[in-house]
């Protein structure tokens, strides 16, 4: 299985900085890819970056820029740096995992509990 445990979400105004953390617990299974994801109220998850063992990183176009994702694979970590943010910003953000079981090619996704970001105008 594997666990997911976020951190760093909070309240900040717009213009302000926020770092999002994530580690992961993994037994019998090996991470390919780590990420973010948020969802806004009634509006559908969406990508927000995520990056590869391979340090491949795929980011989303409204946060180019402004979001900046790195990872420690040795530690099973991955962190978000979010500046200049803005009110749209806001939405609980997900830590998100590609991982398959040891000898499987099959990949399985995994996510965190979410943490809550808002962004004051």
């Amino acid at each position: 299985q594997v666990q997911l445990v976020e951190s760093g979400g909070g309240l900040v105004q717009s213009g302000g900085s926020l770092k999002l953390s994530c580690v992961a617990s993994r037994v019998g299974f090996i991470i390919d890819v780590m990420g973010w994801y948020r969802q806004a109220p009634w509006k559908q998850r969406e990508l927000v970056a995520t990056i590869s063992t391979a340090d491949r990183t795929n980011i989303a176009d409204s946060v180019v820029g402004r979001f900046f994702i790195s990872a420690d694979y040795s530690k099973n970590t991955v962190n978000l740096q979010m500046n200049n943010l803005k009110a749209d910003d806001t939405a609980t953000y997900y830590c998100h995992a590609l991982a398959r079981r040891y000898g499987r090619y099959q990949q399985l996704n995994y996510w965190g509990q979410g943490t809550q970001v808002t962004v004051s105008s």
